[in-house]
């Protein structure tokens, strides 16, 4: 099943590259903005709560789709372009494996644990394993 959601991430990771392709920028545009969603994260530093909610306002699929939307209804290539960027870097987060976020922290995600806690669960959980055979 991972697989399949990597894959269909990286279906829409190309779809908006090609879509971006569409709006005659320099490429380099792209390469540039790419990673600005994950100023969003500045949001913990209200705390875990809002952390939350600005990071998954900004990662969330349905908002990008919006603002590409309403910026082809506008005819305005910037807001096109900041609706390719916020879904283009949704779906690298996802294939990633980085999730939206629960309120009790940003290592806690819809898609599993993330970071240094994941990796010593990773590590207990191989440990119970191998004690009990499976």
């Amino acid at each position: 099943m991972k697989n399949l959601i990597k894959a269909e991430e990286a279906a829409l990771f190309i779809l908006s590259i090609c879509l971006w392709g569409q709006l005659h920028y320099a490429w380099y545009w792209w390469l540039v903005w790419i990673l600005a969603p994950d100023l969003s994260m500045i949001g913990y530093a209200a705390g875990n709560k809002t952390g939350a909610i600005v990071y998954n306002f900004v990662h969330h699929r349905a908002v990008a789709i919006i603002i590409y939307l309403f910026g082809l209804y506008t005819y305005d290539r910037l807001i096109q372009s900041i609706g390719l960027i916020l879904l283009g870097h949704s779906c690298m987060d996802r294939g990633m494996g980085y999730g939206l976020k629960y309120f009790s922290g940003f290592s806690d995600t819809h898609l599993g644990k993330i970071g240094k806690q994941a990796k010593a669960e990773g590590i207990a959980e191989g440990a119970r394993a191998e004690k009990t055979g499976i």
